[in-house]
């Protein structure tokens, strides 16, 4: 089964870039990462830019409407996802708690709907 893992956090917790406990997190990134390829259970995953970099399309009575931000404006604020394959929410769930972000953030797991 296919789960996507969204990493939400708090612009105002966690480790400040450019110190030493930032480089630490991001260096458990990294080995985390490495691990699920070896694994071969990473579909795909990245961080992305924080919120005030989002545009947000909207369509309504056939006319296309594009805003600044994102479309639902929240904290914690979506910072970064891993699509994995996993035998079932159990395991994914166990992958989201090793997520770094997830001692001073958030980890929601959902399964993907598969169409055939």
């Amino acid at each position: 089964m296919q789960f996507l893992l969204m990493i939400y956090a708090y612009p105002d917790k966690g480790p400040e870039p450019g110190t030493p406990e930032h480089g630490e997190m991001m260096g458990a990134y990294f080995a985390l990462s490495e691990e699920f390829e070896s694994k071969g259970i990473m579909l795909s995953g990245s961080a992305i830019e924080n919120p005030d970099q989002a545009k947000t399309a909207r369509v309504a009575d056939g006319k296309t409407n594009i805003t600044d931000g994102p479309a639902v404006d929240t904290l914690p604020f979506l910072g970064g996802y891993y699509l994995l394959e996993c035998a079932d929410m159990d395991e994914a769930l166990g992958y989201a708690a090793r997520i770094p972000t997830a001692a001073y953030g958030a980890v929601e797991v959902r399964p993907l709907m598969v169409f055939d």
